[in-house]
C-alpha cells in the first residue's frame, strides 16, 4: 500500500461558462519517507493539488488516500508550508511556533512544551531570534519560522507550496539546504511543488512534471540518483546532473510549446464591434 495516493482526481471551478477544470484525472503514488516534487508552470494548478492533498478542498470527482483511507479534510499528519509566512504579526517566534505546538498536543506541561519549541526552533538555527517577531525577521528567517511551526505539528507528511520562491538567491539555497538535511535526519515524507528544475533536482528523490493547464495532468515520473547530501556548485559539474536536468527541460518545453499550439487551434474566433457613437446631451 502506497502512503499517498491519487486516483482520477479532478478539479473544476466556477460554473456555467465561466467553469474551469483545472486538473484532469491525476494519478500518483509516493512511497513512506520519499521526498518527491512537482514541477509545474505558473497557472498550471500546483497550489489546487498542494490543498486537494492537504484536505483543505475536496476533488470533484477521484479520491485522495492516505494510508489507503480517503482524505477527508485537514489534520495534523500533514504540515503545509506555504509560499507566503501566513505568521501572526503580534506573536515572537516562540508563541508562533508555540501555536501550532498546541493545535496538536494541547495543554503540554510548560517546561515540556519550552524544550519542543526550542527543539524545532534550533532545528531551522532560529534560537537567536526566539523572542523576536516577524516584524523584526528577515524573509528568510519568516520562512524559517514557518518550516519549524508545520515541524513542531510532527507530521506524518510535510508539503511545500513553493516555499522560497519569494526570497533571494542566496536565502533560498541557504533553506533548501537546511530542509533537505532535515528531511535526512527524519526521514518524513515530502511534497514539494515548485516551478525549479534546479530544486526539485537538489532536495527530491522523484521529480514529476505538471502539464500546463487548464486540465493539468501529471506526467512521467523522472528519478533523481545522486548521492546525498547534494551541492548545488558540485552537481553543475556532474554529468548525470546536466543529463537529467536537460532531459526534464526538454520536455517541459515540448509541452509548453504544445500547449501554446492547441490555444491558437481553439483561439476565440474575432468579430465586429458596432458603431456605436455617444449620445450628445447638450439637445436634451
Amino acid at each position: 500500500m502506497a502512503f499517498l495516493e491519487l486516483r482520477k482526481v479532478s478539479k473544476t471551478y466556477g460554473t456555467g461558462p465561466e467553469r474551469t477544470e483545472v486538473l484532469k484525472d491525476l494519478d500518483l503514488s509516493i512511497d513512506e519517507g520519499e521526498f518527491v516534487a512537482i514541477v509545474g508552470f505558473s497557472g498550471s494548478g500546483k497550489t489546487t493539488l498542494m490543498s486537494l492533498i492537504a484536505g483543505l478542498i475536496m476533488p470533484d470527482s477521484g479520491e485522495v488516500l492516505m494510508h489507503g483511507k480517503p482524505v477527508t479534510g485537514a489534520g495534523p499528519d500533514r504540515g503545509v508550508v506555504f509560499q507566503s509566512y501566513s505568521l501572526l504579526p503580534w506573536l515572537t517566534v516562540r508563541e508562533n511556533v508555540g501555536l501550532g505546538l498546541d493545535t496538536v498536543h494541547g495543554k503540554l506541561p510548560s517546561a515540556e512544551r519550552e524544550k519542543k519549541i526550542r527543539f524545532y526552533v534550533e532545528m531551522v538555527n532560529l534560537t537567536p531570534a526566539l523572542d523576536k517577531r516577524p516584524s523584526e525577521l528577515s524573509g528568510g528567517m519568516r520562512q524559517r519560522v514557518s518550516v519549524a511551526r508545520a515541524l513542531a505539528l510532527n507530521p506524518e507528511f510535510l508539503l511545500l507550496d513553493e516555499p522560497f520562491a519569494a526570497l533571494d538567491a542566496l536565502t533560498r539555497g541557504t533553506l533548501q539546504v537546511e530542509v533537505e538535511r532535515i528531511w535526512r535526519r527524519d526521514r518524513k515524507t515530502v511534497l514539494l511543488i515548485t516551478n525549479d528544475v534546479d530544486e526539485g533536482m537538489l532536495m527530491a528523490d522523484r521529480i514529476i512534471p505538471l502539464t500546463p493547464g487548464p486540465g493539468a495532468t501529471l506526467g512521467p515520473s523522472f528519478p533523481v540518483h545522486l548521492d546525498r547530501p547534494r551541492d548545488h556548485t558540485e552537481l553543475n559539474h556532474d554529468p548525470e546532473f546536466r543529463q537529467l536536468r536537460n532531459t526534464i527541460l526538454a520536455y517541459l518545453t515540448e509541452l509548453r510549446t504544445q500547449h501554446r499550439e492547441a490555444g491558437k487551434a481553439t483561439a476565440p474566433r474575432a468579430f465586429q464591434l458596432p458603431n456605436l457613437k455617444p449620445l450628445d446631451l447638450r439637445y436634451r
